[in-house]
């Protein structure tokens, strides 16, 4: 039997109160009638005895205390799933922005998900190619892991995380069964727009999700918003066997909607101001990331954040980084040089790689060149620091070689242009020409039989093949 509660105990910013409510459930849906027949939608956030506080979607302007009708579904939120969601454009909530009408569902999924059985786990193997160099090679991505990028206001990784999107591929030859779940959190109207017409332009919006919502939104829509990204994409990636990539930016923005949600509800703040219970609430994303034993898909995870003021000790990436397996961080001094993408080589890490790539998956190689290319260019950076105090001209030669190999690495290596998607054997070749403006002697983090083989004698690097050339 469905009941009808009439009338409000009291309204608080995007909050209403409901005394004498019995068999209401933890994030249940609701219905909310106004006088004028609008009907608004919300969800119990907080259950206390027979009262219940509801969070309202759209607002709390022109609800009234006597007459606003409400009705409990029975239910948490559900999104509606099919294989027609691919090549979608939908709201933070999950309806369809596109113009293409309703999606005729297959079935309804709770977008909290179904915790994943750590016992059911496989282990995360073979990597995922974005043309990216200093990714592919130095931090390479593994199917089924999560990979935050650590950025800056104002750099550029709405460039970077379009060109993973038009650029990204599995390994294996046939990508039919890839596809990309795109989750964009308080983006201004430009800066959506410049997603939705890049990927069309590119060709690539028939295998994209996307999920979009405006720094105008509310921000309980926010809050769900990585919640239906991820529903679809485990939806495809167990039920429909693709290997799924979701992308989610920017988090920083998913964060502080939480802390204004947690503010409204009188919650105790933690650090800065954002509540206790953002380590587990980070978690309950991250975590849905993976593969499963038995099934060929799998869900891997790129979420974005920027950090605030470049403080990379701020909470946001302070406990994604404690969750996921390694970070991809921007550099700001690398952004100003005009290099993109911008990646801070020895700060980022991929903790899964060395079983992703090698024989078998890239090249015997990869593993050991990764190594002599961090190695070498933390030397850069000794080099550099000793030269800011004595001059670069009474530098060692060896390591005026290190100056000079810097450049290179950055200019060549990191640098490569919006449009250039390089294959991993390219970004190989370019590590091991770069590494030749190095003595031999030097190289002491390769094995001495790849050595023999890879090593060539060179006096300066050759350009990589970019753009058309590069396919």
């Amino acid at each position: 039997m469905i009941l009808e509660h009439i009338g409000l105990k009291e309204i608080n910013g995007p909050l209403i109160v409901l005394d004498d409510v019995d068999n209401a459930s933890f994030e249940e849906m609701v219905e909310i009638r106004l006088d004028s027949g609008e009907v608004r939608t919300g969800r119990i956030v907080q259950i206390d005895g027979r009262r219940v506080i509801i969070q309202v979607f759209e607002n709390t302007r022109g609800i009234s205390l006597k007459n606003t009708r409400t009705r409990l579904s029975g239910h948490p939120m559900e999104l509606p799933l099919s294989p027609e969601i691919l090549g979608r454009v939908f709201d933070g909530a999950g309806r369809p922005i596109d113009g293409l009408g309703e999606i005729y569902p297959e079935k309804r999924a709770d977008i909290n998900g179904m915790p994943m059985n750590p016992v059911c786990r496989a282990y995360p193997r073979n990597y995922i190619n974005t043309g990216i160099s200093s990714i592919d090679c130095l931090m390479t991505l593994i199917r089924g892991q999560k990979l935050p990028i650590f950025s800056g206001s104002g750099m550029s990784h709405d460039d970077l995380a379009v060109q993973i999107v038009r650029q990204a591929r599995i390994s294996d030859e046939d990508n039919a069964d890839f596809a990309i779940v795109f989750a964009a959190m308080g983006v201004k109207n430009d800066v959506a727009q410049y997603f939705r017409r890049s990927f069309e332009d590119s060709g690539v919006l028939s295998r994209v999700v996307m999920f979009l919502n405006l720094s105008n939104d509310p921000i309980i829509e926010r809050i769900v918003t990585p919640r239906c990204a991820l529903t679809a994409a485990e939806y495809l990636a167990f039920e429909k066997d693709m290997n799924i990539l979701v992308i989610m930016t920017d988090m920083t923005s998913y964060a502080e909607a939480n802390r204004e949600f947690s503010s409204s509800k009188g919650e105790i703040p933690g650090r800065k101001g954002y509540p206790g219970y953002l380590y587990s609430d980070l978690a309950s994303l991250y975590e849905r990331a993976g593969m499963i034993k038995g099934k060929k898909g799998s869900v891997t995870q790129i979420p974005i954040l920027t950090m605030p003021n470049d403080d990379i000790t701020h909470p946001v990436p302070d406990l994604t980084g404690y969750i996921t397996e390694g970070q991809i961080v921007l550099d700001r001094n690398l952004d100003n040089k005009g290099i993109y993408p911008p990646v801070s080589v020895l700060p980022s890490l991929s903790r899964l790689m060395k079983d992703g790539i090698g024989e078998g998956y890239t090249r015997e190689d990869h593993s050991a060149l990764a190594n002599q290319l961090f190695a070498s260019y933390a030397r850069v950076q000794d080099a550099r620091s000793l030269a800011s105090v004595i001059g670069e001209e009474e530098l060692s030669p060896i390591d005026k070689r290190y100056i000079e190999f810097g450049k290179a690495f950055e200019n060549l290596f990191l640098n490569q242009g919006h449009m250039d998607n390089r294959t991993i054997q390219q970004t190989l070749d370019l590590g091991w020409q770069l590494l030749t403006m190095l003595p031999k002697e030097e190289l002491d983090r390769v094995d001495s039989k790849i050595l023999e083989k890879y090593y060539k004698e060179k006096t300066a690097p050759e350009a990589v093949p970019t753009g058309s050339d590069a396919k």
